[in-house]
């Protein structure tokens, strides 16, 4: 896992995108059945990303989310009013900026969540929400929802379960079906284009290099956009600069840069050791300012995967 006391806030929060690990799944591809075969009713029982029964005993008109991706499923599905705390991350939409927060620094605050009544959570897997923390609001007799999409069409799946859960199917089918729309005119726009060696940097901290995981969800979205990504290790997406200059990238994105002006491209090709990368000789670094929607698997990532694929193959969209 990433450092959670002194790291940038934005390496925080990109664990969902860089860690979920799951081989890259076409864009056409027919999701997952997650979801009951039956009508909006209640109660429910539904199965969420971590495998566990969640019962709902009614509507949820009070929803808590730990994490900005899902905030953004929520409010997609035209729910945002039912928004009683999210994390002090969330950006988007504007309205959430007066949701109480009970997430701070990437800290569930318990208390915070057990002061909003909340009728559903909708938590964040593989730890970024603490599994401690999921058991003891469970406990507390709240309906936990864990959601951890590893890859576009797990994504979808989830819009759909949590349409589900908060009776909005129709929004979900429909938003998906636009998401699935744009991601194949994507595919089919690179389908034939050479894929660049292509190194996504998430950050640099205290000299580690952090990018896309091995096999995971940021990686998909690099293949799918027409990149061959480089990626680090699956778990702490660190990758060694040794490793970094073997790989010899040909594209360099800086994510980062959205969060660092002082992250220029002349500055990634003055570092040490970085000069004879192909990337760095050909000129070929370019600032990625989309990054946001780029690592958060929320129903803005098709934003994301065509500003990826405008950054790798910008011959091929005017």
């Amino acid at each position: 896992m990433l450092p959670r006391l002194r790291a940038p806030l934005h390496l925080l929060a990109l664990g969902l995108a860089l860690t979920a690990c799951a081989p890259a799944a076409s864009p056409s591809a027919t999701p997952a059945e997650t979801l009951p075969a039956s009508a909006a009713a209640y109660p429910a029982t539904l199965i969420d990303d971590a495998g566990r029964s969640v019962n709902l005993p009614g509507l949820p008109e009070r929803i808590v989310s730990l994490a900005p991706s899902n905030t953004e499923i929520v409010c997609s599905l035209g729910a945002c009013d039912r928004l009683v705390g999210v994390t002090d991350f969330d950006d988007y939409p504007a309205e959430v900026s007066d949701v109480a927060k009970v997430v701070i620094g990437a800290q569930v605050d318990v208390e915070k969540v057990v002061a909003a009544d909340p009728q559903l959570i909708l938590a964040a897997g593989n730890e970024l929400t603490p599994s401690t923390v999921i058991a003891r609001l469970s406990g507390l007799g709240y309906p936990v929802l864990v959601l951890y999409p590893e890859s576009l069409d797990e994504l979808y799946a989830d819009i759909e379960l949590v349409g589900r859960a908060i009776d909005a199917s129709a929004e979900a089918t429909d938003l998906v079906a636009g998401l699935r729309t744009r991601a194949r005119a994507v595919s089919d726009a690179v389908a034939s284009a050479q894929q660049p060696r292509t190194f996504y940097e998430v950050g640099v901290f205290e000299g580690t290099i952090y990018t896309a995981g091995a096999d995971s969800f940021l990686a998909s979205l690099i293949s799918i956009a027409g990149g061959d990504p480089i990626t680090g290790d699956p778990l702490s997406t660190s990758i060694q600069l040794e490793d970094l200059v073997a790989a010899d990238p040909e594209l360099i994105l800086l994510g980062d840069a959205a969060y660092d002006p002082s992250i220029t491209p002349a500055s990634v090709a003055a570092r040490a050791g970085w000069e004879g990368m192909t990337a760095v000789t050909e000129g070929r670094i370019v600032v990625v300012p989309d990054d946001p929607v780029i690592t958060r698997p929320g129903p803005r990532i098709i934003d994301g995967l065509e500003a990826l694929a405008r950054a790798i193959h910008p011959e091929l969209f005017s």
